[in-house]
C-alpha cells in the first residue's frame, strides 16, 4: 500500500474531505476496465504492470508529477501518424508497436491508462490497443485519473527506468475505422438508413458558432451531435453511471452502424468506449475527423443545430 500523504492545513483537509465525499456518493459506471486508486495501490509494484499517463499539457508529467512508475505518453506525437495530414490519423502498427515497446509493454503486461481529462485522452490509447489487437482483458483505465490518485497518494517527478518490451501487434482492424469517402457515400450521398453519423464535439463546434482547429466551422451533412464528455463528471473526472450513459445515447439506434468523429481524435474514442460498453456492436471511427473534413474545402459543410440545412434536407 502506498504511503498516504499527510495533510496538515485544515483548509486543504476540508477541501479533500469534500472531494472524497463527492467521489464516494457519485454513482459509477461499471465496465470491468474502470479501476480506482485502491486497485492500483495494491498492484503498483507488480513487475508485469505498465502505467501510461496521457496529460493535456505534457510538461506537467515532470512539473506537477505523475503516478510513480508511469511512462509519459505525448498525446499527439505518440498517438498519431507524425507524417500524415492531419496528424492524428492512425499510424502503421509497426510504428505503434515500437512505441509500446519503448514504454516496456510486453504481450502479457497489464496496462493501466490514465489522464487529467476525464479519460478522453487516455481513451485514444485504449482504442489504439484494441485497434491493433492487444488483449483488452489486460487493459485498465484509472477512473478519475490524476485527481483520483493524487487525492490520497504521492506523485513523482522522476521518470522511471524502463526495460524495453517485446509486445507484438497486428495490422489495424479496418472494421473499426471509416474513411471520408465512405462517409460521403453512405451518409451525404446515398442516405443509407443503416448508418448513423455521430459528431462527438461540443455543440458550439458542431453548429459552427465556434471554429476550432480547422478553417471552417460546422459539421458533416447528416451528422447528429452527442457530446461524449457529457457522460463524465467535471469535478471528479469520473464516468457517470450507466443510467446516465443510456440516457445520453437514448436516441441512437442499436441496430445501425455508427460512424463517429470529433476533431483530433480523442472525444470520438471516448464515444467508442461508451457505446461498446452499452452493447453497440458496430461502431467505427472516422480516420481523420473534422481536422480533415473541415480543412478539405471541396467537402460540404452544414452550420446550425440540425443535421441538414436547406441544401441537403431534400
Amino acid at each position: 500500500m502506498m504511503i498516504r500523504t499527510i495533510i496538515k492545513k485544515s483548509f486543504f483537509t476540508s477541501r479533500v474531505g469534500l472531494l472524497l465525499l463527492t467521489l464516494t456518493t457519485l454513482a459509477q459506471a461499471n465496465p470491468a476496465y474502470l479501476v480506482d486508486s485502491e486497485w492500483l495501490e495494491e498492484r503498483i509494484n507488480d513487475p508485469d504492470l505498465v502505467i501510461l499517463e496521457v496529460r493535456y499539457y505534457p510538461h506537467r508529467y515532470f512539473t506537477v508529477g505523475h503516478i510513480p512508475g508511469a511512462r509519459q505518453v505525448q498525446r499527439f506525437k505518440d498517438l498519431g501518424d507524425n507524417f500524415a495530414v492531419p496528424l492524428m490519423r492512425f499510424p502503421d502498427h509497426r510504428i505503434f508497436e515500437q512505441t509500446l515497446r519503448s514504454w516496456g509493454v510486453n504481450n502479457d503486461s497489464t496496462v493501466v491508462l490514465y489522464d487529467d481529462s476525464r479519460t478522453a485522452l487516455a481513451s485514444r490509447l485504449y482504442f489504439m490497443l484494441a485497434l491493433y489487437g492487444f488483449n483488452m482483458e489486460q487493459v485498465k483505465m484509472l477512473n478519475g485519473g490524476t485527481l483520483e490518485w493524487s487525492a490520497m497518494n504521492e506523485m513523482s517527478t522522476t521518470p522511471p527506468q524502463v526495460q524495453p518490451g517485446n509486445v507484438e501487434l497486428q495490422p489495424l482492424n479496418r472494421e473499426l475505422l471509416v474513411e471520408w469517402g465512405e462517409i460521403f457515400d453512405d451518409v451525404v450521398s446515398r442516405r443509407d438508413e443503416g448508418v448513423i453519423l455521430l459528431d462527438a464535439r461540443p455543440s458550439e463546434q458542431y453548429s459552427g458558432a465556434q471554429i476550432s482547429g480547422a478553417v471552417r466551422g460546422g459539421h458533416i451533412p447528416g451528422a447528429m451531435n452527442i457530446v461524449s464528455l457529457d457522460a463524465t463528471d467535471g469535478m471528479s473526472q469520473k464516468w457517470l453511471d450507466d443510467q446516465a450513459l443510456e440516457q445520453l445515447y437514448a436516441d441512437l439506434p442499436r441496430d445501425k452502424r455508427i460512424y463517429v468523429y470529433c476533431h483530433d481524435g480523442f472525444r470520438k474514442t471516448l464515444t467508442w468506449m461508451q457505446l461498446t460498453h452499452l452493447g453497440f456492436e458496430d461502431v467505427r471511427l472516422y480516420n481523420g475527423g473534422w481536422a480533415h473534413w473541415g480543412n478539405a474545402l471541396s467537402l460540404p459543410v452544414v452550420t446550425g443545430d440540425a443535421p441538414y440545412d436547406d441544401n441537403y434536407q431534400l
